[in-house]
């Protein structure tokens, strides 16, 4: 019998990251499981704290007259599965934070929510003996038992609330037929859904020859007991989709289970309703706008098999299946399948694991994969698809770049060239529709004066604060506001302004160079409440506007036929970002961009419009050449060691005063670089150092940040450095200053 429990404490000092072990009490004897939510007593005040119970043990290595008594089992939590307690301590250890803090992201659903119970009234009698009753009922003025009966002669089952509800018969009335033997009362669990989706029927597309190549290459390493790592390289059109639903669909003949990963919520609706399509009720989704209640339903419907499909972005990936067989990642080289909270996993990273752990087969697909997924297909760790035609039939977009520098010269000061004014008044004119994309969110980029070159900064963080409608400055970071000054509070001069390229103000230009024009505008201010998505792209895929301005989510995988024209503003915006991976996401969003144009029957013309259009990324996005930017960025990176060629650890070291935060990140380095010195010496591994230095962003919420890079050959040694300098802090806690890691990282800090 066990009598021992260890316990991870639900709290959010790093410093705890250990198991705690607790003895079990008479009551919990035989009830207590590995997974389960624990209340206990914690310190010395014996504060109640919640905790997961990791492990169970006949003794303990500690003094057990010291050892305390686990108070109870908490009732409203999710226990958690040894898959997933295994895949928390991989996170744990390959990107960094605590086991409490990895089994919070492995637990998509936290805590128990109360149940949907649906009724229904079941008629148990014969007809002839229910026409009876009627007639006992008729006589002594029963009214209600008659109209009950009437509903149960009709029918053999009626839902209850309906009963007392639309015919409005008492719970009185209903009990005592029910008394009589004449009907039972049947309680039903009911499971809330999110998919939303009336009636729909399916609409199978013939896959081309390239797509069924595909298909049963993976079907053959299904057959041989091997599903293996693939990446799909499609051209955008080329319906990579079909082929994942197609791969799906085999998987769930064999009984398996399907994760299917998105980038965004915002791709949720049209990839859903097409997934609905051809497998119904058994697809569901996860994502950060359901209700606890709805995420816990979703959760325990993957658990008992009701559903063999779930859909969403990376937090899908935790859904408990129990027989695992495929995972898809849709759109792979997008930034947001890396978290950027701690700890900050990359869905890929844990994808791998999950596949390999389940003897699932993981898909990758993408039109600009990432550097590093085709880096794996050079070295022979995943296996290359190419679908190289549209389906349509038609070509990719005629696409122009424009020089605006060139624009400004012929006295062309507007947003819009005068290419892409002639080609939006042509498809206004035709009744066809365009696309607007401008990597930037509100009103203006920057307020800054035209006489001193003062720009207006957040006080409490060091970013430009953004001007949106109402004459409002506000900080992105931290939500600071305040009014947009009519003076210069530097030189006092009247010219300050602001870059006017905001998709609000290029929405409003809309309306005064095209009057009468219908617009639509998504970002994130326009999609911050739940089902906007999906409000907005139906609106627009049904054709109640003719012009879409938005920010990055609008040219990410949405497929709308009637769309003959992109338009590009500032495409160089994103080469401005201290990021050595700022070619890769231009040269991505630019391809993506163009793509969304001449999906359907009529060709498509995209126009880049850009203040650098020498820039390599620009010219090979022009002509859809990944291999030939690969070719090029993967040598630049190889040169500079930057991954997919080395891997990178970033630290970031957090606090309220500048100089202890500076001396703490000091410290840090010191203790990596004697790291890389008994590296050298005993592995033979080279580590490279970088700073510490004041971070890109050097202070957001009165939190002053400093940053160091280490980089390194092998990946694994990054995580020996972790190692290493998580057991300095523990040694050495720092004072009130925070530290996070950040494995490869997407962004630089």
């Amino acid at each position: 019998m066990y009598r021992y429990a260890d316990v991870i404490i639900d709290i959010s000092l790093d410093k705890l990251d250990r198991p705690f072990s607790y003895r079990i009490p008479d009551k919990l004897m035989g009830c207590l499981e590995v997974g389960m939510r624990v209340l206990v007593p914690f310190g010395q005040g014996n504060t109640v704290r919640k905790g997961y119970c990791i492990a169970l043990s006949e003794d303990t290595a500690y003094d057990p007259s010291r050892v305390k008594e686990i108070i109870d089992i908490a009732k409203d939590a999710v226990s958690a599965t040894e898959r997933q307690f295994l895949l928390a301590a991989f996170i744990r250890k390959n990107y960094g934070g605590t086991m409490s803090q990895a089994l919070k992201v492995v637990l998509p659903a936290k805590t128990k929510v109360k149940k949907l119970v649906f009724r229904e009234v079941e008629r148990l009698m014969e007809r002839n003996e229910l026409i009876s009753l009627k007639g006992e009922a008729l006589r002594k003025h029963q009214t209600a038992k008659v109209k009950l009966l009437d509903a149960l002669l009709e029918e053999e089952t009626i839902p209850y609330e309906w009963i007392t509800g639309k015919l409005g018969v008492s719970g009185t009335t209903i009990s005592s037929l029910e008394k009589a033997g004449a009907i039972k009362i049947n309680t039903v669990t009911q499971y809330r859904n999110p998919v939303k989706l009336g009636e729909v029927s399916e609409d199978r597309k013939h896959l081309s020859s390239e797509q069924q190549f595909i298909v049963d290459e993976v079907e053959k390493d299904f057959e041989s007991g091997k599903p293996g790592k693939y990446l799909i390289h499609g051209i955008t059109g080329s319906g990579k989709t079909e082929v994942y639903m197609s791969l799906i669909e085999n998987v769930v003949k064999r009984g398996k289970q399907a994760i299917f990963l998105i980038p965004e919520i915002a791709l949720t609706y049209q990839t859903l309703l097409r997934f609905y399509k051809r497998f119904g009720n058994r697809v569901s989704v996860m994502n950060s706008t359901l209700s606890p209640g709805e995420k816990y339903d979703q959760c325990m419907r993957a658990a008992s098999g009701e559903i063999d499909i779930v859909i969403g972005p990376r937090s899908a990936l935790f859904v408990p299946f129990k027989n695992l067989g495929m995972i898809v990642m849709d759109e792979e080289h997008e930034s947001s399948y890396k978290s950027e909270l701690t700890p900050k996993y990359h869905a890929l990273g844990v994808a791998k694991y999950l596949a390999e752990s389940s003897g699932a087969a993981l898909v990758l697909g993408s039109a600009t994969p990432s550097l590093e997924s085709y880096r794996m297909t050079k070295d022979g760790s995943m296996r290359l698809f190419k679908l190289t035609e549209r389906l349509t039939g038609g070509s990719l977009p005629n696409v122009t770049v424009v020089d605006m520098r060139s624009e400004l010269d012929a006295g062309n000061k507007s947003v819009f060239s005068r290419k892409l004014r002639s080609l939006l008044q042509d498809r206004i004119t035709k009744g066809e529709q365009s696309m607007l994309f401008i990597n930037r969110r509100g009103y203006s980029g920057f307020i800054s004066c035209r006489s001193c070159g003062e720009v207006i900064k957040c006080p409490h963080c060091d970013v430009s604060l953004s001007e949106h409608k109402g004459g409002r400055l506000v900080c992105h970071y931290c939500g600071y506001e305040i009014r947009k000054p009519s003076l210069c509070p530097n030189c006092g001069s009247k010219y300050i302004a602001g870059f006017k390229a905001g998709t609000e103000q290029i929405e409003e230009l809309l309306q005064k160079e095209f009057p009468g024009v219908k617009t639509l505008r998504m970002d994130a201010d326009t999609t911050s409440t739940k089902e906007s998505y999906e409000k907005i792209l139906s609106a627009f895929a049904n054709e109640e506007a003719q012009i879409l301005v938005g920010t990055q989510m609008i040219v990410k995988g949405h497929d709308f036929p009637k769309v003959t024209l992109v338009g590009v503003i500032a495409a160089d915006m994103s080469l401005q970002s201290a990021s050595f991976r700022s070619a890769e996401r231009t040269f991505q969003l630019l391809t993506q961009a163009v793509g969304r144009a001449g999906r359907g029957e009529k060709p498509g013309e995209a126009i880049i419009q850009t203040y650098k259009p020498e820039h390599y990324a620009i010219g090979f996005a022009k002509y859809q050449d990944y291999e030939g930017f690969y070719d090029e960025e993967i040598a630049y990176r190889r040169m500079l060691g930057y991954p997919p060629e080395a891997h990178m650890l970033a630290v970031m070291v957090m606090g309220p005063s500048e100089e202890e935060t500076g001396k703490v990140a000091g410290r840090i380095a010191d203790n990596a670089r004697s790291f890389s010195t008994e590296a050298r010496a005993e592995k033979g591994q080279e580590i490279v150092v970088l700073g510490p230095a004041s971070a890109v962003i050097g202070r957001i919420k009165d939190l002053y940040r400093f940053a160091l890079y280490i980089k390194a050959e092998r990946y694994d040694i990054l995580v020996e450095v972790k190692d290493f300098l998580e057991k300095y802090l523990k040694d050495n806690p720092p004072g009130r200053e925070f530290i996070q890691f950040d494995f490869d990282p997407v962004n630089m800090i």
